[in-house]
């Protein structure tokens, strides 16, 4: 499908990854605003302590070039990552895109589970198929729910089997404290990490991704005969 890019790949990358690096105890750089009320209403009414304990605001900036952290609050306290959770989704997908193992017209199921993900979403039906190449598009641009879930099952068979292959590819990359339980980063009180995780994430997608940048200065991309439109507002 066709797409629009504004600017480079690299620019957006680089305000994206600090956004990514500084995490809010609520909702994420690619978190709607409807998400996060979801997170608020969802987590207040839980208590989960993890979430609760310790001051709300968490953030951590680091140099790009050589990973010297430059400021830090609340670096190591254990948040929600809410949709940032989609970036290590993606860095997964990118790895199978890297070893040929699928191509960017591959095509991808879509199974009753990911169609019933709560919004934000694509509006996928069961039995449908999407292209590796709309699904980073939707993702990058809709915080697509349903296409991260589609994303989970086909490259881990289910979706808590891939948040286990997530939170083993997180601990090989240094992130410690960083545990996945599903592909979206829709509500899990099991689904934890840091700024200072997610700062060592979003440089590892940046150094090991080139090829990929452009993706994430999609503006829109034309899916299914709409115009499928960010709401990334950076």
């Amino acid at each position: 499908m066709a797409s629009r890019q504004t600017g480079s790949g690299r620019l957006f990358w680089r305000r994206l990854s600090m956004g990514v690096a500084a995490v809010a105890a609520v909702g994420a750089i690619m978190t709607s605003p409807a998400e996060a009320r979801h997170f608020r209403r969802h987590y207040a009414r839980h208590h989960h302590a993890a979430f609760t304990a310790g001051p709300p605001f968490a953030a951590v900036v680091v140099d790009e070039n050589n990973g010297r952290t430059l400021y830090s609050v609340n670096e190591n306290e254990l948040r929600h990552p809410a949709s940032i959770t989609k970036v290590m989704t993606l860095y997964l997908l990118f790895e199978k895109l890297e070893s040929g193992e699928l191509t960017l017209q591959s095509r991808l199921d879509v199974s009753q589970h990911a169609a019933n993900q709560e919004p934000s979403k694509l509006g996928l039906s069961p039995g449908d198929t999407i292209s590796v190449d709309d699904a980073i598009k939707a993702i990058v641009t809709r915080s697509a729910n349903d296409v991260a879930v589609v994303i989970a099952e086909n490259l881990g068979g289910t979706e808590s089997g891939f948040a286990q292959q997530m939170t083993r590819k997180a601990h090989e990359l240094g992130m410690t404290r960083t545990n996945y339980a599903d592909a979206s980063g829709l509500p899990n009180p099991m689904q934890l990490t840091t700024a200072h995780d997610l700062a060592i994430l979003a440089r590892a997608v940046q150094e090991r991704f080139p090829t990929y940048f452009k993706y994430f200065s999609t503006h829109e991309f034309e899916y299914a005969g709409q115009t499928i439109g960010s709401h990334n507002r950076l």
